[in-house]
């Protein structure tokens, strides 16, 4: 079993006016075949603990540690992190020009597992699951992001997560700007994933309408830097009716 363990995680920014914290000591344990909803208030830091445990350059972590069964993964780089599991799955993905999806998708699979897939297979697996994620074939020779619609951005991601099969997944706000289509498509793309290599998930998301497609075994709430709340997925529902003020009034 993969654990990822998160321990008084904090994390700053530079500004112009110096230094800012973000995150002020989370504590997250993420282990396989887990799906964990992070939900919260825009700003509340649940995008800065996904890029943070990535690796981005951004940010900067000022205490706590991050492991990765057993293994410190910020002493890691960046393709470190990557080839040891980890996954993000970003809201605004980059565009790569030059780039094309399959020459990316194969590069990327051949630098996780240190050799390159079996052509045949891999073309195979590519095309099915373009298939299930209802992806026009063209799509595999169109530059990486570059003119995607954000539903397409949104498929590309779940694709690599599916091909590329890593231990912990962070899928920042996956489900922005889909319409119900999509979302269900994107959604039974992640279930899939999931099936397939028991991953644990962190799920970031505002809303609970994913979560009717991607059932969360634990719903954490995440307000001012930390998580303020976790439960299961009742906590969710909670939420939706209730909304974030009684945990936002708390913290101030």
């Amino acid at each position: 079993m993969t654990v990822l363990e998160i321990r008084d995680l904090s994390v700053s920014v530079t500004t112009e006016d110096g230094p800012k914290e973000i995150l002020r000591g989370v504590n997250l344990t993420i282990r396989s075949g887990e799906t964990h909803a992070i939900m919260g208030p825009n700003g509340s830091g649940k995008s800065t603990l996904a890029y943070s445990v990535a690796g981005h350059p951004k940010y900067h972590v000022t205490s706590g540690t991050v492991t990765l069964d057993g293994e410190d993964v910020l002493a890691m780089s960046v393709d470190e992190r990557a080839r040891a599991g980890l996954f993000l799955a970003m809201q605004y993905p980059v565009e790569v020009p030059g780039v094309t999806v399959s020459n990316f998708l194969r590069t990327a699979k051949t630098a996780i597992d240190g050799q390159a897939p079996k052509l045949r297979t891999w073309v195979k697996d590519v095309r099915v699951a373009m298939d299930e994620l209802k992806m026009d074939p063209a799509f595999a020779e169109r530059n990486v992001n570059e003119g995607f619609s954000g539903g397409e951005k949104k498929r590309h991601e779940v694709l690599q997560l599916e091909l590329l099969r890593p231990k912990i997944a962070f899928l920042d706000e996956t489900d922005s700007g889909l319409d119900v289509d999509a979302l269900r498509v994107v959604s039974e793309g992640v279930n899939r994933a999931k099936a397939e290599s028991d991953m644990g998930i962190a799920l970031i998301t505002h809303y609970t309408r994913i979560l009717s497609y991607i059932k969360p075994d634990f719903v954490h709430v995440f307000v001012d830097g930390r998580i303020v709340e976790s439960g299961g997925a009742d906590l969710a529902h909670r939420l939706e009716a209730e909304g974030y003020d009684r945990f936002v009034s708390a913290t101030a």
